[in-house]
């Protein structure tokens, strides 16, 4: 068996929060909204934005159906007695406003630009994400500096997929043209990136983060391929993997 791609996960594999405060960025999408003109009490708006939230988390984590940060935003301010959609330029430009902090805390993670370098000079490069406002990624992408060194960059928002289901496995995979057992897939999180990745055929890897564990992962009872607890080590696991198949 020969391995041809390696997927990673993103937040939590290759880039890391520092000092994030969700709080701070709710007043900051109020803040926004004020200035696109949606004049309504902030209070009112927080509440009526948690609801959405919670409505659609159900969706998101029970059904692994992404639904962008767009939609809750502007389900808030119609259920507050405006008319407008997802698709509003105010909301989206509120919606900038409201991940800048987010994007400002995200730091690349110690060995992540020498992995993917050496990895993209072997491998199909792939990247899966899940997160519910791309652009904010693509800006981490250049801001980072690593765009570059993939070959396909799947996004959960953009698919209407969330790991762990394999449906965005399979999009990435076929983006990629590998067959899911010529593929390794890198991640933190043992339910969406493990779990999802092992269901779908593919090889996997198992890397601790400031989000998920060891222990997290012994709970979970999944069981990756390999587990590292830096980046540099993953290229070894790789070869392991697939020489053990042999």
């Amino acid at each position: 068996m020969v391995c041809r791609a390696v997927i990673f996960d993103f937040i939590g594999t290759l880039v890391h929060c520092k000092n994030y405060n969700m709080v701070d960025s709710e007043v900051k999408l109020y803040s926004a909204l004020l200035s696109e003109g949606f004049g309504v009490e902030k209070d009112r708006f927080l509440g009526a934005y948690k609801e959405a939230h919670q409505k659609y988390r159900k969706i998101r984590y029970e059904m692994f159906r992404e639904v962008t940060n767009a939609v809750w935003v502007s389900e808030a301010l119609c259920s507050v007695g405006f008319k407008t959609t997802p698709e509003d330029s105010g909301v989206k430009a509120a919606l900038n406003i409201f991940f800048e902090d987010f994007l400002s805390t995200l730091e690349i993670c110690k060995g992540a630009e020498q992995l993917l370098v050496q990895t993209a000079q072997q491998y199909r490069v792939g990247l899966i994400s899940n997160f519910t406002y791309a652009p904010v990624i693509y800006r981490c992408l250049q801001k980072t500096g690593i765009h570059s060194y993939f070959n396909a960059v799947v996004i959960s928002d953009e698919v209407a997929w969330r790991k762990p289901s394999s449906k965005i496995f399979y999009d990435t995979l076929n983006r990629l043209g590998v067959q899911a057992h010529e593929a390794v897939f890198v991640g933190d999180s043992p339910l969406e990136d493990i779990k999802g990745a092992n269901e779908s055929g593919l090889r996997t890897v198992f890397i601790p983060s400031q989000f998920n564990s060891l222990n997290d992962l012994a709970q979970s009872k999944q069981i990756p391929d390999q587990i590292v607890e830096k980046l540099e080590f993953v290229p070894q696991k790789i070869n392991q993997i697939f020489a053990a198949e042999v």
